[in-house]
């Protein structure tokens, strides 16, 4: 068996790549299902974000494992294999191990130490068990990674302070703004007529930081207005005005801060609706939607400025100096956390021995058993019968606890593979085969 990660991310491949390989949670066990259909993957799980889309799996065979899952993306996204490979990474074993490990703690997110990705690695857990995709070992792996990323936001100040996409994008219209003033500053946004468009988590996180940062109002849109009310309610601080997503049109010709982060799965704002309004002022879009929200070809239509999650980079740059060595401590414990996983993983390798000797002795303990029993007669209560049964048991466990115990105890390979050669010469366990 054979751990392995094949995916994308902000790091590998363009928004435009990324968003052909979304998968929403309503398709997640098909997806699933469709990777589990191959008879190389014994185990999967699917993490899909704004910024990644990576498929941990347990492995029958390397090579033919990641095969199966190399088609399995080429067929979701439409795209051929040589168009999708340069944008994809694959880790095997202790690599994917370790880059799990800094997923779920914030290391590898586009905003180092970024919360979210920990509730996303939750949701990934979480769905892999309903859909019963993932068997003992991934299991045991994500919920690991899931503890992992809590210890490193608990043990070390990486999460304190840390931005996330929605505050990196509010950070962006801030800069943006200076420049248009001729200044390399973040400004406040109080002269700015403000929209969000959606009411998820994104969409809450992006008023919490609105008003932080000195907006005055905002226009809230959202297909259900009972939700959109329901998220305003809790920024009492904050006038937001709820309206309907049929009112898109009027906002984008009165504004001039559009934010959007919906679940569309095509573009809601293009250049061609752009085209036809009769804006007031200059307009700027920023879209940290993935599937994008805003199509590319607003870029072309005058007086508008439009940025995507793969523009954040710019003011993200800006706060990941002063975290590298957070990060650097974050790391440490990473590498404790693999390594524990990897001595765990190591350690199953004896399991079949061991089910070879454990099997062997309570072959002889039954045989035994019914022995004696046919020399002690009829007049043998049924009770007595358990209390010797439960006896020749016990003894078979106390035999079996110490070697058992070691051989799968922490331990350099090679002198676990000694041991398991003992065992299997001592007790002839080579041919007894398998269950």
């Amino acid at each position: 068996m054979h751990i392995a990660v094949v995916g994308l991310s902000h790091r590998t491949a363009p928004v435009e790549i990324r968003e052909r390989l979304s998968i929403p949670e309503q398709t997640m066990e098909a997806s699933l299902q469709a990777l589990r259909a191959d008879d190389q993957v014994l185990e999967a799980s699917i993490l899909s974000t704004c910024n990644r889309l990576e498929i941990y799996t347990l492995l029958r065979h390397p090579e033919q494992g990641i095969s199966a899952v190399g088609q399995f993306l080429s067929q979701q996204s439409g795209l051929d294999l040589d168009q999708l490979s340069p944008h994809l990474f694959t880790y095997h074993h202790e690599d994917a191990i370790s880059h799990l490990l800094r997923v779920a703690a914030g290391l590898d997110s586009l905003v180092l130490g970024e919360g979210q990705i920990l509730s996303q690695v939750k949701k990934m857990v979480r769905l892999g068990q309903e859909h019963r995709s993932v068997g003992p070992i991934l299991n045991r792996l994500l919920n690991q990674a899931v503890s992992t990323g809590k210890r490193v936001r608990t043990e070390t100040n990486l999460g304190t302070g840390a931005v996330s996409i929605s505050s990196a994008a509010v950070e962006l219209a801030q800069l943006k703004v200076g420049q248009a003033r001729g200044v390399d500053e973040l400004l406040p946004l109080d002269q700015e007529q403000v929209a969000v468009v959606g009411s998820g988590r994104m969409a809450r996180l992006l008023l919490q930081h609105l008003q932080a940062k000195g907006c005055r109002g905002v226009v809230l849109l959202n297909r259900t207005a009972a939700r959109a009310e329901a998220l305003a309610a809790d920024f009492p601080g904050l006038p937001v005005q709820c309206r309907p997503l049929d009112d898109l049109d009027h906002c984008l010709s009165t504004c001039s801060l559009v934010f959007t982060s919906t679940a569309a799965e095509e573009p809601i704002i293009t250049g061609a609706r752009l085209e036809k309004l009769n804006r007031r002022s200059s307009l700027m879009l920023i879209d940290i939607g993935v599937p994008r929200n805003i199509a590319a070809d607003v870029a072309g239509v005058e007086g508008v400025q439009a940025f995507d999650v793969d523009d954040l980079q710019e003011v993200v740059a800006r706060n990941q100096e002063a975290r590298r060595e957070v990060a650097a401590e974050a790391q440490r414990l990473l590498e404790e956390e693999a390594r524990l996983f990897l001595e765990w993983w190591d350690g199953l390798e004896a399991v079949p021995v061991v089910n070879r000797l454990r099997r062997q002795l309570e072959t002889i303990r039954e045989q035994e058993l019914q022995k004696a029993l046919s020399r002690m007669g009829p007049d043998l209560s049924a009770r007595e019968r358990k209390v010797v049964e439960a006896l020749s048991k016990g003894i078979i466990n106390k035999i079996l606890h110490t070697p058992v115990t070691n051989i799968r105890s922490p331990q350099p390979r090679s002198q676990r593979h000694a041991a398991m050669r003992v065992l299997e010469d001592l007790f002839e366990l080579h041919d007894a085969g398998e269950a």
